[in-house]
């Protein structure tokens, strides 16, 4: 466990990450790794159709804390790990919890992807944190949902000492890291996607759901455009590996026990899949739901200004209003 004290403490450790991934390859890594999607790439790659944007950067704010590189799970001898953000001072009223999940097509990215966002929550009130989890050159689908619902227990086995309120618990993804947030506040306490835990006593439900331009359904209609990257999640086309594509769709579980929802979109269609049709489920149950698409923005534009400020302010206000 690694504490980080100040921005040039964790920028340090930020760079050093980023060295490591670029130099990957002449390092022989223990699992396997996929390193073409990050903030870097993504802001390369926008900049050429956006000339005005700009990547994000971490950025620790005053009277934050972190911990960095904390282990949550272990799978043998594979360590998974998490970065915390969390406010400084100690109150006698718990804080609400957000843990963050990266996107990247279920094979590439990694949590430094959403230290920025985590960092901003942990400064308006929010115990953040941002997630490792396996993705599919090293375990297909549910490997990768499995370990998210760990983190969650690992964050109730660990409130007292962050000032957590395990009753109030986010899942926040971008893009597949927003289609798995949606897959864990739809399956709240359903078995099948339980496994043997290190926390048998806490829960891993969450209680809203922040889905940034995610899918909701693999096998929905709108949903055609879902190819090669779901296909090695999930071990095969859809065609191939229907069951999984199936059981992997978040609307699938819809129930009275899902959490509010918020979308955020980008004006791509592809990543609205089933969304319109999951906020008539939602209502017709009696829960809440919200959407906002941010006009003119390309897929990805939460790793960019200036998308990145509105894409958190709509954060905050929705966890205050459900959080209240």
């Amino acid at each position: 466990m690694r504490k980080t004290g100040s921005n040039f403490q964790y920028g340090l450790v930020f760079v050093l990450t980023l060295v490591f991934l670029k130099n990957g390859q002449a390092q022989q890594a223990e699992f396997p790794r996929d390193t073409t999607y990050s903030i870097q790439s993504n802001y390369l790659k926008l900049r050429k159709y956006y000339p005005f944007v700009q990547p994000i950067a971490p950025d620790l704010p005053k009277k934050v804390q972190a911990q960095t590189d904390v282990v949550y799970k272990k799978v043998g001898k594979r360590e998974l790990h998490l970065d915390l953000f969390y406010p400084a001072k100690k109150k006698k009223k718990k804080y609400p919890g957000v843990l963050l999940i990266h996107g990247g097509g279920w094979s590439s990215g990694t949590k430094a992807h959403q230290v920025p966002m985590a960092q901003q929550l942990a400064a308006k009130g929010y115990v953040a944190a941002a997630v490792e989890y396996r993705l599919s050159p090293e375990a297909q689908y549910p490997a990768g949902v499995y370990d998210l619902k760990e983190a969650v227990r690992w964050m109730r086995a660990h409130a007292d000492e962050y000032g957590l309120d395990i009753e109030k618990i986010a899942a926040l993804g971008c893009s597949a890291g927003a289609q798995l947030a949606s897959l864990l506040g739809t399956t709240n306490g359903l078995e099948q996607f339980e496994e043997s835990t290190a926390f048998p006593t806490q829960s891993s439900a969450v209680q809203a759901v922040i889905n940034i331009d995610g899918i909701v359904s693999f096998i929905h209609p709108e949903a055609d455009a879902e190819g090669k990257a779901a296909g090695k999640w999930l071990g095969g086309s859809r065609t191939e590996a229907y069951e999984n594509w199936k059981a992997a769709s978040p609307m699938e579980y819809v129930n009275a026990a899902t959490p509010p929802f918020l979308f955020v979109n980008s004006t791509q269609p592809r990543f609205h899949a089933g969304r319109d049709d999951m906020m008539s489920m939602l209502s017709s149950l009696g829960i809440y739901s919200e959407v906002h698409t941010i006009p003119d923005t390309p897929h990805s534009f939460w790793l960019v200004h200036p998308w990145f400020k509105p894409t958190l302010k709509y954060t905050l206000t929705f966890l205050k209003k459900v959080f209240k």
